[in-house]
């Protein structure tokens, strides 16, 4: 990087954000000011630094940095057109940008430009917001921080926000940073070091106080019946509640879901003021942004049964959608975007734990750290005094801002599985890790399930991180691990949308050779272990009533008589049966069963590698390198059969252009006549 200022803004960001008790992940803003030299006129420019829109402290790099040149920048106040007009100077901010490249600024460079310091950091603490949201916040700022620490009222993120904290930053030489009512801290410095000293001053200040003065139980006693449950049966009872959650959660847009029962949140659900302090909603932008403004509270003991919870469950979400439309009917204008679905992104199940949903992992995950952080805010806030969120109207005018929906507006497009969870058995290598990276490509959730946990935790590390894919082992012809393995899937990420039957093996001998344990271990794992996979999934995909696919991958060997392998060929014609069996019986709930047959797939496959190979080109009389290529020689289109052309086939038939296609069995074999469908 060029610029040592900016080199240490970038340092100072990823220490603050790596450390959640800072700021929460993309929360917040630092930024620096310095010269560089103008590469037209060679004279020293002032430049600012600032973390851009959308970016994320702990990760920050020089890519999410925008560059502005400061006169530019202040002197937008000679043009500013007043609070009513303010969100026009966000587009000014672009005429301001120094050099190519670089983020866009955010709602907050005007806090960062304007401030005369050289360094600013806004952070969003819970200790500090806990403070910004206590009823008597500006008395308790005094108290805590004396004139160190200035109290500014709430005022929406923007350039008058920017105004304000300059003033008292001129007006109060003392001070190192402010208290922003309802939203977070400010805090600046000298030097990048004493900005950060400042900022952690603020923070740690705080929670201190609240350590020590704070009440001991702020939400209220432990009320009988909700205390949390033990923990094999609050992940089963999670696991049975997760799809029918994730379908009510769905009923706007298809949602991913993340579970979390951490000792605060568990905590949190089981105290006498859960549902008053629930019922006020988040106050700081960042969080209610991501978490709607209040959460779908179960209001039923740990102690119901899954029967009541559900029903209740059921019951609530209908009352939720109807309080989210008349907050939205109260409180929009004609210029209002349209209402953005009316469903909770946070449901909590005293006992159990919280369910959070976004359009991808990453975002119902990073919603369910963010009511987390809530929990601390009304922890805080409680324990010095009554917590009290900015109003609804106001929480209004930024979910529906017109910079918050032109940012949506921005985002890319959904590629084709995007919120889509898929499991995968046989996954760890050939043709299942071909089909879990094809799907985890089209942007679904993948859970890679294999016999062998570490080589189905390797192969779903290689896809990305958790909000990717999850490795789990799946014993296919045992009932309670295929069950253990749906429930993993489903606490993962919310619920389960599409079903690969794919784990295999085979053996490759003449009848009189066949023992009976060579036809049990044929048929447990791939005939039973579909059906078994495909029952624990049904359950999940009933539940969701969201629809849904089971494919399965069979083989021409499911028609065509080849020589020298009764027990596989007879165990895929049974796949191929269930295929026709189950399109039928799950037609009504939206799920469509559909079959892939491979030609023999040589090349990356376990099965071929584990002897079926040598074997089969045995029974062919050729070498076993020369096994492919025999393969393709009597197709009719004399092309290799490999595991991405079944992953492709699996792509097609889960997308959406053949969403009216049940019951189906695709060739994936170049052309093998004897294997023609009739």
């Amino acid at each position: 990087m060029s610029n040592s200022a900016a080199s240490e803004l970038i340092a100072r960001s990823n220490r603050l954000g790596a450390d959640p008790k800072n700021t929460n992940y993309a929360g917040g803003n630092t930024s620096a000011k310095g010269t560089a030299t103008d590469p037209v006129t060679g004279e020293p420019v002032e430049l600012l630094w600032v973390k851009g829109s959308g970016g994320d402290l702990g990760t920050l790099t020089e890519s999410g940095l925008a560059v502005l040149r400061l006169d530019r920048m202040r002197a937008l106040t000679e043009v500013y057109p007043g609070i009513d007009r303010e969100d026009e100077m966000v587009a000014a901010f672009d005429y301001c940008l120094h050099g190519k490249g670089g983020a866009a600024p955010s709602i907050d460079t005007a806090m960062h430009g304007l401030v005369d310091a050289p360094h600013v950091d806004h952070l969003h603490p819970d200790s500090g917001i806990a403070i910004a949201t206590s009823a008597d916040g500006p008395a308790l700022t005094e108290k805590i921080f004396g004139d160190k620490v200035v109290w500014v009222p709430w005022r929406r993120p923007g350039f008058q926000l920017g105004l304000d904290i300059a003033a008292i930053k001129a007006e109060n030489p003392q001070a190192i940073g402010t208290i922003l009512g309802g939203h977070g801290i400010t805090a600046w410095g000298e030097t990048s070091d004493e900005a950060e000293r400042n900022s952690l001053w603020i923070i740690d200040t705080a929670a201190a106080y609240i350590a020590e003065h704070g009440a001991a139980e702020p939400f209220g006693a432990v009320v009988p019946g909700y205390e949390p449950l033990p923990e094999t049966e609050r992940r089963a009872r999670a696991a049975a509640l997760a799809p029918t959650i994730r379908g009510l959660a769905s009923t706007d847009r298809v949602v991913v879901g993340h579970f979390t029962d951490s000792e605060p949140v568990l905590d949190f659900l089981s105290r006498e003021k859960l549902l008053p302090l629930a019922g006020l909603g988040t106050s700081c932008p960042d969080h209610f942004l991501r978490t709607k403004v209040k959460p779908l509270v179960l209001d039923l003991p740990a102690t119901a049964t899954l029967e009541e919870q559900l029903a209740r469950l059921a019951e609530l979400h209908v009352d939720y959608r109807a309080d989210y439309q008349a907050y939205y009917d109260a409180h929009a204008t004609s210029e209002s975007p349209a209402i953005r679905g009316a469903d909770p992104l946070i449901v909590l199940v005293p006992g159990v734990g919280m369910f959070s949903y976004g359009a991808n992992k990453q975002t119902a995950r990073v919603a369910g750290e963010f009511y987390v952080n809530a929990i601390g805010v009304m922890r805080g806030a409680e324990a010095l005094s009554t917590y009290t969120p900015i109003s609804d109207a106001e929480k209004f005018r930024i979910e529906y801002w017109a910079l918050e929906e032109a940012k949506l507006q921005r985002l890319p497009k959904p590629k084709t599985h995007q919120g889509r969870i898929a499991f995968v058995t046989g996954a760890a290598s050939g043709i299942g890790k071909a089909i879990a990276t094809r799907l985890a490509a089209e942007g679904a959730c993948v859970v890679v399930a294999d016999l062998d946990l570490e080589k189905a935790q390797a192969a779903a590390a290689e896809l990305g991180g958790s909000d990717v894919a999850i490795g789990v082992a799946a014993n296919v012809a045992d009932g309670a691990a295929v069950q253990d393995a749906i429930d993993a899937a489903v606490l993962a990420f919310g619920g389960i949308d599409l079903i690969v039957n794919n784990a295999g093996l085979s053996l490759s001998k003449p009848l009189l050779e066949t023992t009976e344990k060579d036809w049990d271990l044929q048929h447990d794992v791939m005939a039973k272990g579909s059906f078994l996979v495909s029952k624990a999934a049904a359950k999940a995909l009933i539940d969701q009533k969201l629809g849904g696919d089971i494919i399965y991958i069979s083989s021409k060997n499911s028609v065509f008589a080849g020589p020298n392998n009764i027990a596989y060929s007879a165990t895929k014609a049974d796949q191929a049966h269930q295929v026709r069996l189950l399109a039928v019986e799950l037609g009504e709930h939206g799920v469509r069963v559909n079959g892939i047959n491979p030609d023999g797939v040589v090349r990356g496959s376990g099965i071929f590698a584990s002897g079926w190979g040598a074997n089969r080109a045995a029974t062919y009389g050729v070498k076993e390198e020369d096994l492919g290529q025999f393969y393709a020689n009597r197709t009719i289109l004399k092309r290799e059969v490999v595991p991405e052309n079944v992953a492709d086939a699996v792509y097609v038939l889960t997308g959406p252009e053949l969403s009216r296609t049940t019951g189906l069995h695709i060739p994936v074999d170049s052309g093998v006549a004897a294997a023609f469908l009739r």
